[in-house]
């Protein structure tokens, strides 16, 4: 406390002028990042201002712009196909994402025993996550065609009646996310590579004490992992509120293959507004409400994520 009364502080800080070196620094970076600046301006800082002042209006590219206030915003509420949508993407968010996530951590804990083959089948469930989305898609359309597919086939070879499963309503969502399943080779290698830092120490010490494999596997690996679980989560809940690719493909681009809008997503009923239907303006607006729920359940997950989430230190 003596030290610090002796400190004497001045208002406006005193700034000490830069060399003509560290001038020349800052010049030749700031000449580095024009680039990223120029592209940050042009592709996202210009779109996301001009959706926003969007949102408030009437906008058709050959028609000039028409303000309306909140009247885009206030249209959602009495829209049923929007809620349908949005119902429709909670559902694959609540149900979706924690499927992924426990069947991914299943997965590489079973990659990472030390068996002979090791590298080859961890590579084998890589691959899939590697395929185009398109391609992959439509390779799933194939084998859940309700005549002829590879599913249904293997189902009814067993005495089981396979469902039509892109004109079902009750089971087009659970098709989505056996796709999803078979493209989950990236959070696969995120979980194993979480898994290699867990402390072998730990691990040994519970087994000399008579712990089992499930009860090492429940105290120790899994609150060692959870800073990559909820680092699947968030990113894996954003993911899903964006879901686009997998779903058009799978409704054929338009009506086709969705049954009772079962299969109609929050996006794809975003992207048929501004570029089917031509309402960008409302399209904007959807897109702006899309981002504030992301953000509201981004910030609600880290909120929590204390209460399970352990960061050794």
């Amino acid at each position: 406390m003596d030290e610090l009364s002796n400190v004497k502080f001045s208002w406006p800080p005193k700034f000490r002028k830069w060399t003509h070196s560290e001038k020349n620094n800052f010049k030749l970076g700031m000449i580095f990042l024009l680039p990223w600046t120029i592209g940050f301006a042009i592709f996202t800082a210009y779109p996301m201002i001009a959706s926003f002042i969007y949102s408030f209006s009437i906008y058709h590219s050959k028609r000039p712009l028409e303000w309306v206030g909140l009247q885009n915003y206030a249209t959602m509420l009495t829209d049923d196909l929007f809620w349908k949508a949005l119902w429709n993407t909670i559902y694959m968010v609540g149900i979706g994402v924690p499927l992924t996530l426990f069947a991914s951590f299943l997965c590489a804990v079973l990659l990472n025993l030390k068996v002979k083959g090791q590298a080859f089948y961890r590579v084998i469930y890589f691959l899939p996550s590697i395929v185009p989305t398109v391609a992959g898609t439509i390779l799933w359309i194939w084998l859940l065609n309700p005549q002829s597919g590879l599913v249904n086939t293997t189902l009814a070879s067993i005495g089981l009646d396979g469902p039509n499963w892109r004109a079902d309503p009750d089971w087009a969502k659970p098709a989505l996310m056996l796709l999803g399943l078979w493209g989950m080779g990236g959070t696969i290698m995120i979980y194993l590579s979480g898994l290699q830092d867990v402390p072998t120490h730990l691990i040994e010490a519970a087994e000399l004490d008579g712990a089992n494999w499930w009860q090492r596997l429940w105290n120790i690996t899994i609150p060692m992992v959870s800073p990559i679980t909820l680092f699947n989560l968030i990113t894996g809940v954003i993911g899903m509120f964006q879901y686009f690719a997998q779903a058009y493909v799978f409704r054929g681009g338009g009506e086709l293959g969705a049954p009772l809008n079962s299969t109609m997503f929050y996006s794809v009923y975003l992207y048929q507004n501004g570029f089917l239907f031509l309402k960008m303006g409302y399209a904007s607006a959807m897109a702006w409400v899309l981002f504030v729920i992301i953000l509201l359940c981004t910030l609600a997950l880290l909120k929590v994520s204390d209460r399970f989430t352990y960061y050794a230190g």
